[in-house]
């Protein structure tokens, strides 16, 4: 049996001040985790917010672009009507021969006037709400804007130009309301070529090539 005077003393390994130094080096890497973790978590987040507001900006251009879309085509259809009418008033003044209306009196004056500047004034306001008229004369032929009627045999043009309007065409914006239609040339050199060039040889003197 151990008196008071033989107690267990503490070992020297156990000293107050190792075990201090112990938790502190136990402490370190466990501050060093969660730091890595919130650097982590950190990064995700700030990933997160850029994405979300590459999207933002996505969707507010994309919401830009369609009410533009809608303020520029949402007259389309009622446009396409009103070309059908101006067409009516262009067509009464194309039987009204020249020499008819310059010797034109009175009331028959007033009434080819009176289409007249109902037609300018038709084209002008369709003009305001951004339908414009598709070039067409002399234009190479675009099939996504011209409608071919037929085929002009002219060698002294350019094959695919279009040399002859029988119906306006008309746009608004990027789209064609209705394409214009044309006649095109064939039986000239290729377009882009010059006259004598390798696509189109020089004609021959003497040569009847009607023969």
């Amino acid at each position: 049996m151990m008196t008071d005077d033989q107690e267990p003393k503490p070992n020297a390994d156990e000293t107050p001040e190792s075990g201090a130094d112990n938790g502190a080096a136990a402490a370190e890497p466990n501050a060093e985790a969660l730091l890595a973790a919130a650097e982590a978590e950190n990064a995700e987040l700030r990933d997160k917010v850029l994405r979300m507001a590459a999207e933002m900006e996505n969707l507010r251009k994309r919401t830009e672009r369609e009410i533009a879309d809608t303020r520029t085509y949402a007259i389309a259809g009622f446009a396409r009507d009103m070309l059908v009418a101006t067409d009516n008033l262009s067509r009464a003044l194309m039987v009204v021969p020249g020499e008819a209306r310059e010797s034109a009196e009175g009331t028959l004056k007033s009434l080819i006037e009176g289409i007249e500047m109902t037609e300018r004034e038709m084209q002008r306001l369709l003009q305001k709400h951004g339908v414009t008229q598709i070039e067409a004369q002399g234009e190479k032929f675009d099939p996504h804007r011209h409608q071919a009627m037929f085929e002009v045999p002219d060698p002294s043009v350019a094959e695919g130009t279009v040399v002859q309007v029988v119906q306006a065409g008309f746009a608004i914006g990027e789209r064609v309301l209705r394409p214009a239609m044309v006649g095109v040339a064939k039986g000239g050199p290729k377009r882009g070529s010059a006259a004598g060039g390798p696509d189109e040889p020089p004609a021959q003197e003497g040569i009847d090539k009607t023969a």
